[in-house]
């Protein structure tokens, strides 16, 4: 099991008795009986000084130096692989949470292009941008979104968001300057210990709260990489659980030509790339038919303005369910 290593701060009791001894006359009238004696009292009283705890800083220096650490490491690469497995809770019908999950195959060439092909407990679905365009592609269902995108992958995941409610639960990852998005709105952070189990390598774990989110994350001890996240949302009164499963890393290796666009998605059916609060037939629409599952909450930070939380129902049941 995981190792923690907790640094624990003891409090000092201290108890103070004073034995007070009470002496009667047995046979003298009308003297009156010695005073009890006052010297162990005051003594006590006056040796008794309060135990003061030194109080740990809300952003301890290690966790926040690891934190540093590996999105140092992800701002650096030119072009990233990983596959992300996400498990995440959605109160049932009966009260109790019921678990989903998703993978993730994601590629990024900074500054302008990304590509995320996604299956689960439903059909898969595909996403890519390439600096012009963005487009959401459903196979099973024939059905492609398309819609004009900023020049840069840190604005596009703000307008795929406002526009079509598509949320990445480790866009953190992707953007330019992962700790600024991290940092906005941190308030504690610390050091939990290591861990050797995690990722078949030794990792650092560090827990943070940031946006409205308490965050474990496991962390390479090498090679700063993540390879676990387990966050619960603070106002979510269900307290569901969310874990991401990071593998498979690859930085700065060799991305192919036409990595970023689909032959299929351009002889699909065309629909609206819109919100799921739109009309029926838009992108957000067809996701909600396709997936069939994404409970994924945004984080509410300010880097792109990403504040909503945008609940629906599931056509299928009354779980609760979040559209991707």
């Amino acid at each position: 099991m995981t190792t923690f290593k907790f640094g624990l701060s003891m409090r000092l009791l201290c108890a103070f008795g004073v034995m007070t001894a009470v002496t009667c006359a047995a046979g003298a009238q009308g003297s009156p009986p010695d005073p009890a004696p006052q010297v162990a009292t005051e003594t006590a009283a006056s040796s008794a000084v309060p135990v003061t705890t030194p109080a740990r800083p809300a952003l301890e220096p290690k966790a926040v130096e690891i934190l540093k650490a590996t999105c140092t490491r992800l701002a650096a690469a030119h072009s990233m692989e990983f596959t992300s497995v996400e498990t995440f809770e959605s109160p049932s019908r009966l009260g109790f949470p019921l678990a989903y999950g998703t993978k993730s195959d994601v590629l990024l060439q900074r500054p302008d292009k990304l590509r995320v092909i996604t299956s689960g407990d439903g059909p898969v679905s595909e996403f890519y941008y390439d600096g012009k365009t963005m487009v959401a592609f459903a196979p099973a269902e024939n059905l492609v979104a398309v819609a004009d995108a900023p020049p840069t992958v840190d604005e596009m995941l703000g307008t795929a968001y406002h526009s079509a409610a598509t949320y990445f639960a480790f866009d953190d990852m992707l953007v330019t300057d992962p700790y600024k998005d991290i940092a906005q709105g941190m308030s504690v952070a610390f050091y939990v210990g290591q861990s050797k189990i995690v990722g078949g390598t030794t990792t650092d774990i560090v827990a943070y709260e940031s946006g409205g989110v308490f965050i474990e994350a496991w962390i390479g001890a090498e090679d700063k990489l993540p390879r676990l996240v387990r966050a619960i949302y603070v106002d979510d009164p269900t307290q569901s659980r969310h874990n991401l499963v990071l593998t498979n890393w690859q930085l700065d290796g060799t991305v192919p030509g036409d990595a970023f666009s689909s032959s299929k998605a351009g002889s699909a059916k065309r629909i609206p790339f819109a919100s799921p609060a739109r009309p029926p037939g838009s992108f957000g629409q067809m996701l909600l038919r396709s997936l069939q599952l994404s409970q994924r909450k945004p984080r509410n930070r300010g880097v792109r303005g990403r504040h909503e939380k945008t609940i629906v129902k599931s056509p299928k049941c009354n779980d609760r369910r979040h559209v991707m």
